[in-house]
């Protein structure tokens, strides 16, 4: 069965919606920049990728509100938006018990850290009877579910920076075996608090933020010193063709295959010779016999990182050739939304290949040699590509790549 994008609900530093997102990565418009005074992670961090605040009480009541972690609120808001955008509203568009939803993300690790030092500081009687209900992985998918009474399958996924890839993979299985008619999936991530960006910084794979903070994330350019950590949530809306169909809207894009590999080689570090990368690409075209050279972009994984970028291309190189397909990495504007990227990416891959505009990778003014490729770099690209490819990676080896393909009268 064919999964469709009918919907999109993108909350990111470049912007929330379709549109501001879009108009964000083809203009080079960065949502980069250093935390300001008084934010929790002011003395951590010279650069990251910042959201507005917003008080839990916006998306929901009661005294659990004071532990609700903002990887909640974050996907409810993402999830609102992504259900507008495809004109559904469960029960009356989709049977309530033919909808399922999947968030991936590592769980409310802010709060969870706020409750300790509470905990520390005042005693026992300080832990908030409500602190699981505010920090579990599935909260986000579960808080979701009861916001639209959405009653069929429910899941969080946890493959670290491959989480939202994963969920939308997982979504479009869903589809295929006729569980569902519907699946909102993807992933939300709040990871700017203290411990966490000590964590990486302390394993020097931040950014520097250098003169300006804008210009800290360099994919794939010599000059590249890491990943700025960002925060944010994107859920897509997966449909049934024939189901969007009988509703008639018309789609983004088709998620035509989908591959998952491990590289069962390192917690962190990627296999050098991108093997674990290539077979996942490989096996996303075979789930739906695209030959490679069918491929025309791929929105890479490309954190910045010195061994990212350079297995990456290594493993891109295998499967198309040196050169062999257009590149660019919008995590150079965006960010590294750890978990959310990847869903995030899949939404600007549907979009350009829906509009014919590949966007490039900003900031790349020295291509590292280590990193060969057709880089699109300096502005976006017009293309008419049928076929693209967005990759996602995360720490232990997990590896997802998902093969996009446009539809006959994509929605602009």
């Amino acid at each position: 069965m064919t999964a469709l994008i009918t919907g999109m609900g993108l909350f990111t530093p470049v912007g929330r919606g379709v549109e501001e997102t879009f108009e964000a990565v083809t203009t080079g418009r960065s949502g980069l920049t250093r935390p300001p005074e008084g934010h929790p992670v002011r003395e951590s961090l010279d650069v990251a990728g910042l959201l507005p605040d917003i008080d839990p009480r916006t998306v929901a009541s009661g005294p659990e509100t004071r532990v609700l972690d903002r990887i909640v609120v974050l996907a409810l808001l993402a999830a609102a938006d992504a259900l507008a955008d495809a004109g559904i509203e469960v029960g009356r568009d989709v049977d309530p018990d033919r909808i399922g939803v999947i968030v991936g993300g590592v769980g409310g690790m802010a709060t969870l850290e706020s409750q300790v030092l509470a905990r520390a500081a005042r005693g026992r009687a300080a832990v908030s009877p409500y602190l699981l209900t505010g920090i579990l992985p599935n909260m986000p998918a579960a808080r979701i579910a009861i916001a639209h009474g959405i009653r069929g399958y429910s899941s969080s996924v946890g493959t670290a920076c491959a989480s939202g890839a994963q969920a939308v993979a997982d979504g479009v299985r869903l589809i295929a075996t006729g569980e569902v008619d519907v699946v909102l999936c993807g992933a939300s991530e709040a990871p700017l608090f203290p411990t966490f960006a000590d964590t990486f910084g302390n394993a020097r794979a931040l950014a520097r933020a250098g003169d300006d903070p804008a210009r800290a994330s360099r994919p794939f350019d010599t000059s590249r010193s890491g990943f700025v950590l960002a925060e944010g949530a994107a859920l897509l809306v997966l449909e049934r063709a024939e189901h969007a169909a009988a509703r008639g809207v018309t789609a983004y894009a088709e998620v035509a295959g989908h591959g998952a590999t491990t590289d069962a080689y390192h917690p962190t570090a990627p296999r050098p010779d991108g093997a674990g990368a290539a077979a996942c690409i490989r096996r996303a075209l075979r789930s739906s016999g695209v030959p490679a050279a069918a491929v025309g972009y791929v929105n890479a994984h490309g954190t910045a990182t010195k061994l990212g970028d350079i297995a990456e291309t290594t493993a891109l190189a295998d499967v198309f050739g040196v050169g062999g397909v257009p590149v660019s990495s919008t995590k150079a504007l965006t960010g590294h939304l750890l978990g959310a990227s990847g869903v995030l990416e899949a939404a600007v891959t549907a979009l350009a290949l829906g509009r014919g505009l590949l966007p490039p990778t900003y900031h790349l003014d020295d291509p590292d040699q280590a990193c060969p490729a057709d880089h699109i770099r300096g502005a976006p690209r017009k293309a008419d590509p049928e076929y693209a490819v967005t990759n996602s990676f995360g720490f232990g080896g997990q590896n997802v790549s998902l093969l996009l393909a446009r539809v006959a009268e994509p929605r602009r």
